[in-house]
């Protein structure tokens, strides 16, 4: 009995060895504290931007370690926490108008270790520092603005039909009331509501010399209707982060109403609340061009109009009729017009919207449509010692441009300055509209130091239990447990290895599963040595013996960590947050236990017994 492994075994082992090795290498290099600068609304960074950081950097004498451009945006690394906060307090001056700046820690890994694919994994909350939200959403408002659109579907339906109405309105305690001359007119409008919308409840009532209609939404869709508004926001939220520049952030829905945000890493809580916090909305409205904007700036607004602020400057007057909201757009791509080479972005709307902007195009072409960006922010001051909240509503048209045809679903909006304009705007009208407001009614800040304080008991927990595996292993099977101990370090190093090639989270649920592979790592190679160790004493040869233990413990190892692989699964599946943390490492050690353990303390001892005669085994 030879013991030898063909040399595709070893090459596999060793290439193994080689991409743990390499993969688990930029967790060695840490992080640089850096200031991100990335841009908003239609501004680029560009070889200008990096001459004035330079040149700003240079006058207020502090150097820094590297400056580099990536996807999300121009990230400048400072040897320091005091160089990072004064260089963000001096760049805020100069880079004002369309600039975002976030402090942040970025990884200091090597280019030639980047170039390869090599990042560190991320690390959570509770191990890095950062800030949790838990936010409100409004789901009332949510409905409220849903009545708001019924509204004027039921003018534009009854007009079409020729139907006269007194008003229509909405209802301060819900649902839309209509109010009718005659009971014969409120028949028919009612015949042609229920048509047309049959999901709603009709309810009659007189009152007054008139005849009303009272129109509510059905359960299901107010169900409907505040589901969709939350998984919205957690849309608009997700592309939010992106400016703040968090690598692996936590946003996910609590309850009916609730929405969680967990930032690691984030240093400016200020700037991620001024960003998380804002709503924003977006409309469809035709430009008056029958009065004098010049009139309206003097005060002389005309009826059925109001004068709104341009992006780029100046004033425009637009009708108060809303043709569509930013909630009924379903995608947004920006693009090149074939027609003239300008930017722009084709926009798909919903079934409903496709069918009001259709019916209000036709009447339309030749005529300037706006779309207005509206913006609720709330500004917190420290005024007296004490955190005053105020509002405030930006509103700006970002989007005016001729229609050219009728068009409904899918069309296109032109007019824009720039590529990167018109690839701001499709974002915007992607995710930049929320359904309802939403409020930050709980904050939490986890200190660098206390997340610091974190990762180094942990680390000293896997290296504690890993040293006792590592002498009980040593002492009680000699030889054969220090294979078992070169296997259990391999095994370590292909758990980070993976979760860094994964981009997984590590979280300190996550040192607790690693901790606990540890320990049940070597349990396979008790159940091969101690097969041998029987296989000796019955009076087989050492050889015999390495091959019997190897061969006849596999169906029990593997039985064994399948079953412990499956409750691991259930765990990610059903469990949320801490246990998903668990249950990722759990799994990738197990997976990495059973390579280890069999493949490569087999190798091991093919190595040093295999291919010769052995008289004795050191077990």
């Amino acid at each position: 009995m030879i013991n030898q492994y063909p040399w595709w075994k070893n090459l596999l082992i060793v290439v193994v060895v080689l991409v743990s090795a390499l993969y688990a290498l930029p967790n060695l290099y840490g992080e640089d504290p850096a200031v991100q600068i990335s841009s908003n609304r239609g501004v680029s960074i560009n070889d200008a931007t990096v001459e004035t950081v330079r040149a700003e950097l240079k006058r207020i004498g502090i150097d820094d370690k590297r400056m580099e451009m990536t996807d999300r945006g121009l990230i400048v690394r400072f040897a320091n926490t005091e160089d990072q906060l004064r260089a963000r307090d001096n760049l805020e001056k100069v880079l004002t108008e369309g600039y975002i700046l976030a402090l942040n820690l970025a990884p200091a890994t090597p280019d030639w270790l980047r170039a390869m694919g090599g990042q560190p994994m991320y690390l959570g909350l509770d191990l890095r520092g950062g800030v949790h939200f838990l936010m409100e959403v409004d789901t009332d408002a949510a409905v409220a603005m849903a009545e708001e659109r019924y509204v004027g579907d039921f003018r534009m339906l009854l007009r079409g039909e020729k139907i006269r109405y007194l008003t229509i309105k909405r209802n301060p305690q819900g649902g839309v009331d209509i109010k009718f001359r005659t009971a014969d007119v409120r028949a028919k409008a009612e015949n042609l509501i229920r048509k047309e919308y049959r999901d709603l409840i009709v309810e009659e009532s007189e009152g007054g010399n008139a005849y009303f209609l009272k129109l509510k939404l059905g359960k299901a869709e107010i169900r409907e209707t505040r589901s969709f508004a939350v998984q919205q926001n957690i849309t608009t939220l997700r592309n939010r982060v992106n400016e703040l520049g968090v690598a692996e952030p936590l946003i996910q829905r609590q309850g009916e109403s609730r929405i969680v945000v967990q930032l690691p890493g984030v240093q400016d809580t200020a700037r991620a609340k001024e960003i998380l916090g804002a709503t924003a909305t977006l409309e469809y409205r035709m430009a008056d061009e029958s009065h004098d904007v010049q009139d309206a700036i003097n005060g002389r607004v005309p009826a059925g109009t109001r004068l709104y602020k341009k992006r780029e400057g100046g004033y425009v007057l637009l009708k108060n009729r809303i043709i569509v909201t930013g909630d009924s757009i379903v995608d947004a791509r920006s693009g090149i017009d074939t027609q003239d080479g300008s930017p722009m972005v084709t926009v798909i709307l919903d079934a409903k919207g496709a069918k009001k902007m259709l019916n209000n195009t036709k009447e339309n072409v030749g005529k300037l449509m706006a779309v207005v960006y509206i913006e609720n922010k709330i500004d917190t001051k420290v005024v007296d010692g004490e955190v005053v909240k105020t509002k405030r509503v930006v509103e700006e048209v970002i989007s005016l441009a001729t229609i050219r045809e009728p068009f409904g679903k899918r069309f296109q909006t032109t007019g824009l300055d720039s590529a990167e304009e018109g690839r701001d705007l499709a974002l915007l009208l992607r995710a930049g509209a929320l359904s309802a407001p939403i409020e930050i009614i709980e904050e939490r800040t986890v200190g660098p130091s206390l997340g610091q304080d974190n990762i180094d008991k942990g680390v000293k927990s896997v290296i504690i239990g890993f040293l006792l595996v590592l002498v009980f292993m040593a002492i009680y099977y000699k030889g054969f447990g220090m294979m078992a101990n070169v296997a259990l370090a391999l095994n370590l190093v292909i758990i980070i290895a993976v979760l860094s090639m994964l981009q997984a989270t590590l979280t300190l649920p996550g040192i607790a599963g690693i901790v606990l592979t540890v320990g049940m790592a070597v349990d396979a190679n008790v159940l091969i040595f101690e097969r041998i160790r029987e296989e000796l004493k019955n009076g087989v040869t050492p050889q015999a013996a390495i091959n019997s233990g190897y061969e006849k413990a596999a169906a029990t190892i593997v039985d064994a960590n399948i079953t412990t692989f499956i409750a691991a699964i259930v765990l990610f599946a059903l469990g949320a947050g801490p246990v998903k943390g668990f249950a990722v490492t759990l799994s990738i050690g197990i997976l990495a236990s059973m390579f280890t353990a069999i493949m490569v303390t087999r190798a091991l001892a093919n190595v040093t017994y295999g291919g010769r005669r052995v008289k004795a085994l050191s077990i």
